[in-house]
Parts: C-alpha cells; structure tokens; sequence
C-alpha cells in the first residue's frame, strides 16, 4: 500500500474553513452501492474535485484530505472500490484490501468514479471538475479525461502511467483520448516510477497534444506525501501549492 495505516495528509487545517462533511452510501449506474465522504467549501470557488485512493480504498487519509479541499474552496468527494465485494460498513485497521483489488474491474471502477463525480456536482455549485488520487488512484486520475464527465483537469500523485492491466488501461496508451490538462506528481527516488517511466508518459501526452505539467521531487520516495514524511515537507507543501493552483488556473472565473 502507499501509507502507512496512521499516515495522514501533510496540510494544516484552516479553522472554520469547511461548510459540511458527511458520511455517503451512494449507488453506481450498474446496480451496486459505494461507500463515499464528501465535505463541501463555506465559500466555494466553483471547483469540485473527486478524491481517488491508493488500494486501501476509503481511508481516514482521504476523508482528511477531502476535508482539506473542503477548506481551501473545492467541493470535494472521496470514494471507496469495494462496495462489490466487501460492502458499504466503515473497516478497521485488518481490512485485507488485497483480495479486493484482484476482483476490481474496468467498468466497476468507472462507474464508482462517476458516482463520485455526480456526487461532487450535486447541488449546481461545481462548474469545473476534477479529479486527484494517488498510487493506484493517480493512475486512475489520469485516466479520467478519457471518460465524458467534462474534466477540467486531472491530478495523479505518483500514479503509475505505464503498463495495460485487467482493471484499467495504461495512460500513456490513451492519451489521445485525454480531454483535459494533466498534473503529474512524482518522487525522485520512487523505485518503481523510474525517470524513464515518467518520459514515457510526457512523450504520450506531447505526442497526443495534452496540456501537462509533470513534476518530479529529487529525493522524494513513492508516496512522500505524507506528513509523518518529515523530511519531504518542503516537497510536500510545494506540491499541494501546486495542486491548487492547477485547480485555480482551470476553473472559470465566477
């Protein structure tokens, strides 16, 4: 997995910053239900965004970091994969998330995004949508341009761009089919998302004509952002600084 089990986001709450958070059971277009936390902005900038996880599916981690979006203006979703196969109920600690990945599908996952996203809009105040997620949610994220949710932009924390599996495609093989901006976050030191990996994927994007900005940390490991990661905590507040601009700069002036 990513994090560790008490990993949280490495951002500062701002008091008084978030309108609402709830706990949500939402249902999917094929027939099944997700679990989902949503924290919606006391002064919203138009934006929404959908938070996918690493392979541990709804985690404290994304509620906190829903919450973060929540505050810095951004109406904000987190979903869970594995309403399919492990139900709706909150998990503890031992939830073996393993055999759940194996059973995820493309069009499982899809349509959990999508729900996710229809939950982002709900209420008429998200006018620019997007995504983020991290690990396996940041391949995820790079992804979601190719769905027709009219994406503003997408945002992929070390997400792996290379590599067809059973249960998504491979970014780089259907950039051309990308209809919104991409933000890449990637760390230096990252054992599996290599240097040469993370050109792969900017020479599918020029080549497909995406507008990108891929962004590598020297020295940061797969899964830096994290605030126990003291030692990456000028990585980390660059890179959410970063976030939230390439938010601001693709949604509409209200």
């Amino acid at each position: 997995m990513c994090f560790d089990l008490d990993s949280r986001p490495p951002i500062a709450p701002i008091a008084g910053g978030a309108l609402d958070h709830e706990r949500l059971t939402l249902p999917t277009a094929d027939g099944h239900q997700m679990s989902a936390f949503r924290a919606r902005a006391s002064t919203p900038t138009g934006a929404g965004i959908v938070v996918l996880p690493d392979v541990r599916g709804l985690h404290p981690y994304y509620e906190e970091l829903a919450l973060r979006f929540a505050e810095a203006g951004v109406d904000a979703v987190a979903i869970d994969y594995f309403g399919r196969t492990a139900g709706t109920a909150p998990r503890d600690a031992d939830f073996d998330y393993r055999p759940h990945v194996g059973q995820m599908t493309w069009d499982g996952t899809m349509a959990d995004i999508k729900a996710g996203a229809a939950a982002v809009r709900e209420g008429g105040r998200v006018v620019a949508m997007f995504a983020v997620g991290f690990c396996m949610g940041g391949r995820l994220a790079f992804l979601t341009p190719t769905f027709d949710l009219g994406m503003s932009g997408a945002i992929g924390f070390y997400g792996w761009p290379t590599g067809a599996r059973p249960s998504s495609p491979a970014p780089v093989d259907v950039a051309a089919e990308m209809r919104a901006p991409i933000l890449g976050i990637f760390g230096g030191a990252d054992e599996g998302i290599t240097p040469e990996v993370v050109a792969e994927f900017e020479h599918a994007l020029v080549a497909a004509g995406v507008s990108h900005e891929l962004v590598t940390y020297p020295g940061a490991p797969h899964s830096f952002f994290d605030r126990k990661a003291a030692d990456f905590a000028e990585a980390s507040t660059n890179a959410w600084r970063r976030t939230l601009k390439f938010i601001r700069t693709n949604t509409p002036a209200g």
